[in-house]
């Protein structure tokens, strides 16, 4: 035998139904919290340095160059650099 029981409720009305606590005040202030660090995170963002993150250490000036030639062979079926 299988019963089904439909039950059109809200999800506030179905926590308060099973008795757990209403957590909705201290959601708010989390996500707002995590808003917060995120805008100071972004505004903190220099791109020069995360460029620099991003190259691989002691690369020196030519690291763009070295990352650019590292693709050539995967476009180019000869492997060559393609002529300017």
């Amino acid at each position: 035998m299988k019963v089904t029981i439909n039950i059109d409720c809200t999800p506030e009305e179905a926590r308060a139904f099973m008795g757990l606590p209403d957590i909705s005040a201290a959601q708010e202030a989390v996500v707002e919290e995590w808003q917060r660090q995120a805008m100071g995170a972004m505004s903190a963002i220099d791109p020069q340095s995360l460029f620099k993150a991003w190259m691989p250490a002691g690369a020196g000036g030519d690291a763009w160059e070295q990352f650019q030639n590292s693709f050539w062979p995967a476009m180019n079926p000869d492997g060559e650099k393609p002529k300017s």
